[in-house]
């Protein structure tokens, strides 16, 4: 899926001034993953599990955005800032329109970016995402103010599943190892400072605007989210025209890792059907 031992590791394009690292697998209708924001996630950490079975449809894209993972650490960070990356990866690899799935943060930014460039996103997948204003929670808040430690991930990695059980020492492992990477955490600290709270709104979207939307839309979410609200889901549905939800029963934040069979199900089908 990368580059051999470092599978997280693919191509690199320069998106709109950010050097931006990116897995590319598959051919035809192209299909844009923008990963999540949790400490040490990478494009590659937060979608390995559907980059395979996706691609066997679709040309799958999966970016390290701007601070994250293998692409640039710029600096001040902004939703701005990422929707030019987004548009400048567009760009970069003549690609005039792409269905975009994002996850949590991302999912934010590829509604910011349905709301802001409309003609260059073909269909929207929303996996637990934010975009509109809630009450921080206690597991978005344990994520953002992670301090590097191999007990401070794994206490943050708990809040992210339902079942504990797939937070084995392996992961904790690996994702602790990729918030040390050079300027990871620095850049981390960045994005999120105190009163994080403000960083809920920032990535809001004003409702009037989600409400003008006019892409099919499916929503997804966990049930048992600890980091994103299931009333975020239930609100982009009443807001969004075209939108559907999809809910995971016994299902965290990480439905595309504990559901993976079932949200590569959900989203194939999505992607795929017939304009309605």
């Amino acid at each position: 899926m990368g580059d051999g031992d470092r599978p997280e590791i693919g191509a690199s394009v320069d998106a709109d001034g950010v050097k931006t690292n990116y897995l590319d697998r598959g051919a035809g209708t192209p299909v844009i993953l923008i990963h999540g924001s949790g400490p040490g996630v990478t494009a590659y950490a937060n979608w390995r599990l559907v980059i395979p079975d996706l691609a066997r449809h679709f040309r799958v894209l999966a970016p390290d955005m701007a601070g994250f993972g293998y692409s640039d650490k710029p600096g001040n960070y902004t939703m701005a800032g990422w929707a030019s990356q987004i548009i400048g990866f567009l760009d970069a690899l003549n690609l005039q329109r792409a269905s975009l799935v994002g996850n949590s943060f991302g999912g934010a930014l590829a509604m910011r970016i349905a709301i802001d460039q409309p003609d260059r996103v073909d269909r929207l997948v929303l996996m637990g995402a934010m975009g509109v204003v809630f009450p921080i929670t206690e597991g978005l808040e344990a994520g953002w103010g992670y301090e590097p430690s191999i007990e401070n991930m794994r206490r943050t990695l708990e809040f992210f599943t339902y079942n504990r059980e797939l937070i084995t020492d392996d992961l904790v492992e690996v994702r602790y190892r990729a918030a040390l990477e050079p300027g990871v955490q620095e850049a981390f600290a960045q994005m999120f400072p105190p009163p994080r709270q403000q960083s809920v709104s920032d990535m809001a979207s004003p409702e009037d605007l989600i409400a003008q939307i006019p892409h099919e839309t499916l929503i997804i979410h966990g049930r048992d989210d600890q980091v994103i609200p299931l009333d975020n889901a239930y609100r982009l549905l009443q807001l969004i025209p075209r939108s559907e939800l999809h809910v995971f029963g016994r299902c965290g934040h990480w439905s595309q890792i504990e559901r993976a069979d079932d949200f590569n199900a959900e989203l194939i089908k999505f992607l795929g059907r017939k304009a309605r």
